[in-house]
């Protein structure tokens, strides 16, 4: 099956969407069509050495799937831009939106299972839960312009007829994902990786004080969830159409169901290098204060209910593996 199987995966010389190309290749998935903008030397390592036929800016791939004739079998749609301190919701709008829109419209018409990103950041504040149902979105209020585009894509979603659907979607709610191939992020890189790089730089690690009653400095409690996971579930996804046994659509969370505290985090990230933890607080950037997640915990009882079975990586086992393999060996996935 995997020789004439054909892929399109955007976003791939990114972190997800790398991650996912090698993990699709490692299970004998070559005929990949890449989608990106390669221009970026910091991300070239992630792809480069990946199996695939081709290569797709991003700005061009309605062109390109207009003109290719042959038969695409599943498309997952990992680009976005993620950038949850952009505040110009055009950019988010035209990347997020609207282009999301456009490649839903081409797997419906060409009956191509369509698996997206969305993002945990459309749950805002938390105040509503955590529940990946399909009427909470229309009550949601995102906390930037990042998690208003993923969320206003996944309420349009919800709103199509069954006859203007892909065969099969998904819209999966990312919570905290760290892992490697991540390295190009930049601030909005992973606080494990931020940790990695503090401890080498300095011996010891920052964390943002609690801004907020309740929560004491380094207890701020988020779902974090190893990106190894992430793409295990997706191509599970993608091979229950091929078995032509597919899940029910709509959105699913992705996370561990397990909410874990930042100090957590930095200890675990000490204790992988073999180094004793010295953690110290600073004061949260204004600019994000008011915007800023301080729990998230996914609920995962529909994956579960859907069949999915596989344990994940606990923390401890993800900074683990991610720290050893990755980060110490200077290794990509």
């Amino acid at each position: 099956m995997e020789n004439s199987v054909k892929i399109i995966v955007t976003g791939a010389a990114g972190f997800i969407g790398s991650v996912l190309v090698g993990y699709l290749n490692s299970l004998g998935y070559e005929d990949l069509v890449l989608v990106d903008s390669f221009d970026d030397a910091d991300k070239r390592a992630n792809w480069s050495e990946k199996k695939f036929t081709e290569i797709v800016e991003k700005e061009y791939l309605e062109k390109w799937l207009e003109t290719h004739e042959s038969k695409i079998d599943c498309i997952f749609h990992m680009g976005a831009n993620s950038s949850t301190t952009e505040f110009d919701y055009e950019v988010h709008r035209k990347w997020n939106l609207e282009y999301t829109k456009m490649l839903w419209q081409y797997c419906s018409k060409n009956s191509v299972p369509l698996i997206y990103a969305s993002s945990a950041a459309t749950y805002g504040d938390g105040d509503l839960g955590y529940s990946d149902d399909h009427e909470l979105p229309f009550s949601l209020k995102p906390l930037n312009a990042y998690g208003i585009s993923k969320n206003e894509f996944d309420k349009w979603a919800l709103q199509q007829s069954v006859d203007t659907q892909p065969p099969f979607w998904a819209g999966l709610k990312f919570f905290n994902v760290y892992g490697p191939n991540e390295h190009h992020k930049g601030r909005m890189a992973s606080v494990i990786l931020h940790s990695y790089n503090q401890i080498k730089k300095s011996g010891e690690v920052k964390l943002f004080k609690s801004h907020r009653p309740g929560y004491k400095n380094g207890e701020q409690l988020r779902d974090f969830v190893y990106v190894i996971d992430l793409v295990k579930v997706m191509v599970w996804m993608m091979q229950k159409n091929f078995e032509g046994q597919p899940i029910p659509n709509g959105l699913y969370n992705l996370g561990t169901g397990h909410a874990r505290s930042f100090y957590d985090l930095a200890d675990y990230t000490f204790k992988a290098m073999d180094i004793p933890s010295n953690i110290q607080f600073i004061d949260m950037p204004v600019d994000i204060r008011d915007k800023y997640q301080y729990f998230t915990e996914a609920k995962m009882d529909k994956l579960k209910a859907a069949g999915y079975s596989e344990p994940f990586y606990s923390l401890e086992e993800g900074i683990e593996d991610y720290v050893k393999n990755y980060l110490l060996a200077n290794k990509n996935y």
